[in-house]
């Protein structure tokens, strides 16, 4: 069924509430595992439908963040959002409880009761006033985000559309372009402040009411950090620090040099070529077209797949005034469908959204084929191999995109995706930073942050300007205020997709197999155990890193 058809209407929680109830009693009643798991396929069917229509109504705001009705819709299931979680864990509480759990984890899997343990750490009925003003705190910030009016080159312009001129061939524009987007961020920055102030506080509220000393315990448990803890986090870290950062410093000083400039200025930090970026050569509906003849000719599998996202009009990219910042792919449950949103901007960006978010896309659409729903629940650093790797897998059919500059894209992309990873970390670290010291002021944050940049980003050359020069530009990461602690995933993935780049250049057909086998794997494995099974090295491995970079530097040559 095609999006715009899909029927909606709100979802009344009294009654979700009285169903849940009854399956509970179900299960209560049940006299073996194969009866429970009977119940079980029921609470799919209600899980499934709930979800369903919660995603379309929190879509359809996404698109159209002025649309008064879905901005109601977006509202009430913030509100309400918290209340039917604590109904799903209270179920999950009876089924983790089971005397028939050895049956039961036979047929959904360890990984599910193990997320099932994490659930009932994270969550309380007590936190649903604090879960409610959280939701309600990150609306304010991407509506403030998306509100964005720039006048610019004789437009009004949001974040998103201003992009191509931040990436602009000639200086002079970009440095116009980068000042208005810093006197946007710096007239807001007493709200960004305000708003972010009260998420940390929030946040650390919720965590000491479970029993933590800050939020970073139970940030981790709510990202399903099932098989990794902190410690494994910062010993990643480390070995950026030690081995990628160098690396990464290097990439910087190539592109300088092809730049042709004395230092790099904060301005130049996404230019990669002097005559500007390779932009892609079509219109969206062509760059569409030619997404879909590239999977056509990736694969059967990924063939059935585009075909199905094309047919049912399962993607909104074109990028407008009052639509949300970003990009990002969901699912649909009750359709077994993936959708992609995204702001196409006549950028490299937009290619980007064919390769990265169509990865997750794939995966979710193979994934609709297991009828053990927690198999899906994958954690985000498994999710974000399927996205990064898929953009190195794509890389044979650039021309299609770029023309004669396909290859000026491979070249940006892979120095791109490798100078991403100090900056992932760098914000990882910031968070932690944030959530072990709540009591920070703005200021102290942003002391934070620029000590971190030394750390991570020694290149960096603000030239004084009055936001980003100050600490400020963590505040234009959407990540930070809306997904806590998610963004080392990036991290962790990208050394796995990194992994897959030399693996494919070696034997492409091999290289994709076992990428297929990590897709359909999902979440019936843990993630360390997983990325063992397909033949890729744990980036938590001492030694993992500096065995990347080494391998890397013959691209760099």
């Amino acid at each position: 069924m095609r999006f715009q058809d899909m029927p909606y209407e709100r979802i009344d929680f009294a009654k979700v509430q009285e169903e849940m109830g009854e399956l509970i009693r179900e299960l209560d009643a049940a006299k073996s595992g194969e009866e429970q798991f009977e119940v079980h396929k029921k609470y799919y069917a209600l899980t499934d439908r709930v979800m369903t229509l919660m995603t379309i109504a929190n879509i359809r705001f996404d698109i159209d963040t002025s649309d008064k009705f879905y901005e109601e819709e977006h509202k009430y299931y913030d509100e309400q959002g918290p209340v039917f979680s604590n109904l799903v864990l209270a179920y999950q509480k009876k089924l983790y409880e089971s005397p028939y759990r050895a049956y039961l984890e036979e047929k959904i899997g360890p990984v599910a009761f193990k997320n099932m343990e994490l659930a009932q750490k994270s969550m309380s009925e007590a936190l649903i006033p604090l879960m409610q003003e959280e939701n309600s705190l990150t609306m304010e910030y991407d509506k403030l985000i998306a509100g964005a009016k720039i006048d610019f080159d004789g437009k009004e312009l949001n974040l998103s559309l201003l992009r191509p001129y931040l990436v602009n061939s000639d200086r002079n524009v970009r440095r116009q372009a980068w000042e208005k987007m810093s006197a946007f961020f710096l007239e807001n920055e007493e709200k960004l402040d305000r708003i972010y102030d009260k998420l940390v506080k929030n946040r650390t509220a919720q965590a000491r009411a479970m029993g933590y000393e800050n939020y970073l315990e139970l940030g981790y448990y709510r990202m399903n950090r099932n098989c990794y803890g902190k410690d494994e986090v910062e010993a990643f870290r480390r070995q950026i620090k030690e081995y990628f950062v160098p690396f990464a410093e290097k990439l910087h000083d190539r592109r300088r040099q092809r730049l042709g400039l004395e230092k790099l200025s904060y301005i130049d930090e996404q230019v990669y070529f002097k005559d500007g970026n390779p932009a892609p050569t079509g219109t969206p509906e062509e760059i569409m077209a030619a997404g879909q003849k590239m999977y056509r000719e990736l694969s059967p599998e990924t063939a059935e797949f585009f075909d199905f996202m094309m047919e049912n009009q399962l993607f909104d990219v074109l990028g407008r005034k009052t639509k949300k910042a970003g990009g990002y792919m969901t699912y649909l449950p009750l359709y077994h469908a993936p959708f992609i949103f995204a702001n196409f901007n006549g950028t490299s960006g937009d290619v980007d959204v064919i390769t990265h978010e169509c990865g997750h896309a794939f995966q979710g659409y193979l994934a609709a084929q297991d009828p053990i729903r927690e198999h899906a629940d994958i954690g985000m650093e498994t999710a974000e191999i399927h996205s990064m790797s898929m953009e190195f897998f794509t890389e044979k059919w650039m021309n299609l995109f770029f023309g004669d500059r396909a290859q000026d894209y491979v070249e940006m992309h892979l120095e791109d995706a490798a100078a991403f990873i100090p900056y992932g970390c760098m914000v990882d670290e910031f968070q932690h930073i944030v959530y072990e010291h709540p009591e920070l002021t703005p200021a102290e944050r942003k002391q934070a942050w620029s000590r971190l940049e030394r750390e991570y980003k020694p290149h960096l050359d603000y030239e004084g300007d009055p936001f980003f020069g100050q600490g400020g530009f963590w505040q234009k990461q959407l990540h930070i205020y809306d997904y806590p602690l998610y963004y080392i995933d990036y991290c962790l993935a990208q050394t796995c997709a990194l992994q897959y780049k030399v693996k494919m250049d070696a034997d492409f057909t091999e290289a994709w197999k076992s990428y297929l086998k990590l897709c359909r794997l999902s979440a019936s494995d843990f993630y360390t155990n997983m990325i063992k099974k397909v033949g890729l090295d744990s980036p938590f491995e001492p030694g993992c890193v500096k065995n990347i970079v080494e391998k890397l530097e013959k691209y760099v040559k």
